[in-house]
C-alpha cells in the first residue's frame, strides 16, 4: 500500500473545527448548541453585494487575470489610497482564494524549506498548518493574557533570531486575541526588521474593526520598510462574506509580487464570482462599518463583562476584531470544550468553544484558556454566558 507523507502528518488539526462532530452529535440530542468557536459573523452581507449577485447576467463564467481583474485591483488601491496607501494596482496587489493562499503564496516566495519564522503566540492556528506546507518552523514569542496580549518585549524576539530566521508574522488587530499594535509596538518590530533583514508579514484582515476610539495603524505606514512588508488582505470578515473565499497579497516588493504571480498563474485564477462580490463590496458605506462596529462593541462588552463577573474567570477587554481569550478555572480545555458538548446542557442548551492550546506553539500552553468569537446576536451571547457559568460550576475538572 502507498504510504502518505510526514508532511501530511504533521499537519495540525484545527481546533477551531476539531469538535465538530461532537457538536452535530448533540444537536441530534435536542439541544441548542452556541457556536462561539469560529469567526462566522451572523452580521448581513452588504445589500450592494447581496444585490450584485442576484442580478447577475453572465452567459460565460470565465477565467481572470491570475493576479485577479485589473478592475477590481485598480478598486483596492482606491480603498488603500483613502487609507493614505499608495499602491500599484499592477504591480503591488494580487488577488488571491482567499487571505489564506496570499500567506501560502508569500510562504513559497519568501521561505526555504527549514527556515524560520517568528510568530507572538497565541496566533490564529492556521498558520500552523500554512508553516506545515512551506516546510517552516514556527518560533512562537508568547504574550501573556495577564498584560492583555500585548506585543511582547522586543528582547524576547532578539533572543529568538538565528541564522534560519527570515520573517516575523503578525495578525492586526489580532485573531485570537483580539488585541491592535499600536504605531509603537510597530516601530520597535521595524528596527529589528530591518537589524536582521527580514520580512514582516503583517495579517491585517480586521483592520476595520477597531474599538473605544482606537485607530489601526498599517505595517504599510512604516517608513523605510517598502522592500520588507507583505500584506495579507481578506474580504470575508470586513464584508461578512467568508464563503466567499476572496483575499490579497500585496506588497512593495516587485520581485516578490513577480515570483507571487508565477504560483498564481499554476493555480490559473481566483474565484470569479468572489471577485465580482470583492469589486462591488467595494462600494459599501462607511455607516455599513460603523453600524458594524457598534454592534460588535456591544456584543464584546456583554460577553467580556459577563465572563469577568464569574469567579475565576479572567478575559481581557479586546480593542479590535471579534474574538476574545478567556483563561477559566479548568484542569485542560480541550477535555472541557469536549465535555461541553458531550455531557454538559443548561436548559437544553450548552457552548461551542475553541480550546486555545491549538493557537499556541509552545508545548503545554494554553491549557486553561479557550477563544470565543462574539458573532451571535446579544441574546444568545448572554445565554452562552449562563451556561459557560453554569458549565464551570458543573465541571468536574474544575481548578
Amino acid at each position: 500500500m502507498p504510504t502518505t507523507t510526514t508532511k501530511a502528518l504533521n499537519m495540525p488539526s484545527s481546533p477551531i473545527r476539531k469538535l465538530v462532530p461532537f457538536a452535530e452529535k448533540a444537536k441530534k440530542e435536542g439541544k441548542t448548541v452556541y457556536h462561539l468557536n469560529i469567526g462566522q459573523p451572523d452580521i448581513e452581507t452588504p445589500e450592494v453585494v447581496l444585490n450584485k449577485m442576484k442580478n447577475l447576467d453572465l452567459k460565460v463564467v470565465e477565467y481572470s487575470h491570475s493576479a485577479g481583474f485589473q478592475s477590481y485591483r485598480e478598486g483596492l488601491a482606491k480603498y488603500y489610497a483613502d487609507l493614505g496607501i499608495v499602491l500599484d494596482s499592477e504591480k503591488e496587489i494580487m488577488i488571491t482564494t482567499g487571505g489564506s493562499e496570499a500567506l501560502i503564496f508569500a510562504f513559497q516566495c519568501c521561505f526555504e524549506p527549514g527556515d524560520e519564522i517568528i510568530i507572538p503566540e497565541p496566533f490564529y492556528a492556521n498558520y500552523n498548518g500554512f508553516a506545515v506546507t512551506g516546510g517552516l518552523k514556527v518560533v512562537p514569542v508568547t504574550a501573556k493574557i495577564e498584560d492583555g496580549f500585548s506585543l511582547p518585549p522586543i528582547e524576547e524576539f532578539k533572543k529568538c533570531i538565528t541564522s534560519k530566521t527570515k520573517g516575523i508574522l503578525i495578525c492586526n488587530p489580532g485573531n485570537p486575541t483580539g488585541y491592535l499594535y499600536s504605531k509603537e509596538e510597530l516601530q520597535s518590530l521595524k528596527e529589528i526588521v530591518l537589524e536582521n533583514d527580514l520580512f514582516l508579514f503583517a495579517d491585517e484582515v480586521y483592520r476595520e474593526f477597531c474599538y473605544d476610539g482606537a485607530q489601526h495603524f498599517s505595517a504599510l505606514e512604516l517608513e523605510g520598510l517598502s522592500e520588507n512588508v507583505v500584506l495579507i488582505d481578506s474580504v470575508s470578515k470586513r464584508y461578512s462574506m467568508c464563503g466567499a473565499r476572496v483575499g490579497a497579497l500585496i506588497s512593495k516588493n516587485h520581485e516578490l509580487m513577480k515570483m507571487a504571480l508565477k504560483f498564481g498563474q499554476a493555480r490559473l485564477s481566483p474565484p470569479t464570482f468572489g471577485q465580482i462580490a470583492g469589486e462591488e463590496a467595494l462600494k459599501t458605506p462607511k455607516s455599513y462599518f460603523e453600524n458594524v462596529s457598534n454592534e460588535y462593541v456591544e456584543r464584546r462588552n456583554i460577553l467580556v463583562d459577563g465572563l469577568n463577573s464569574i469567579e475565576g474567570v479572567i478575559c481581557p477587554k479586546p480593542s479590535g476584531a471579534f474574538y476574545a481569550i478567556a483563561k477559566l478555572p479548568i484542569d485542560n480545555s480541550d477535555r472541557f470544550c469536549q465535555w461541553l458538548l458531550e455531557d454538559f446542557s443548561f436548559n437544553n442548551e450548552t457552548v461551542m468553544l475553541a480550546p486555545a492550546t491549538g493557537f499556541y506553539s509552545s508545548k503545554n500552553a494554553g491549557q486553561q484558556e479557550v477563544r470565543i468569537a462574539y458573532v451571535l446576536e446579544k441574546e444568545s451571547l448572554k445565554n452562552a454566558v449562563k451556561c459557560i457559568e453554569e458549565a464551570l460550576n458543573q465541571y468536574p475538572g474544575k481548578c
